[in-house]
């Protein structure tokens, strides 16, 4: 089993930034590719972010890419997700995620590849 916490939303105007953080525990952090997922009220949760176990290989969301930036670190069991230039439609619960995996270098963007998933944490951009 792995434990996610995510922590770091919050309520920012349009143009802020934040950083939202995930930590892990429970089993060898490593060893999973992460992601990041959101859901906005009345819709689907949608792949965000993602990041291979190594942290060498990223991918984004289109609406996301160029703004958001994830990044993982292995000795503190941390995946985060910096937001900038935050625009109303980023509103949502954002949701950290961990998929095991035997592939180093690889990351996923389905949210059914994924095996563990936090709580969510509320992010509110006002215009």
């Amino acid at each position: 089993q792995v434990q996610l916490v995510e922590s770091g939303g919050g309520l920012v105007q349009a143009g802020g930034s934040l950083r939202l953080s995930c930590a892990a525990s429970g089993r060898t952090f490593s060893n999973y590719g992460m992601g990041w997922f959101r859901q906005a009220p009345g819709k689907e949760r949608e792949f965000v972010a993602a990041i291979s176990r190594s942290g060498g290989s990223t991918g984004y969301a289109d609406s996301v890419k160029g703004r958001f930036t994830i990044a993982r670190d292995n000795a503190k069991n941390t995946v985060y997700l910096r937001m900038n230039s935050l625009i109303p439609e980023d509103t949502a619960v954002y949701y950290c995620a961990a998929r095991s995996s035997v592939l180093v270098a690889t990351y996923a963007t389905s949210s059914s590849s994924y095996n563990y998933w936090g709580q969510g944490t509320q992010v509110t951009v006002s215009s």
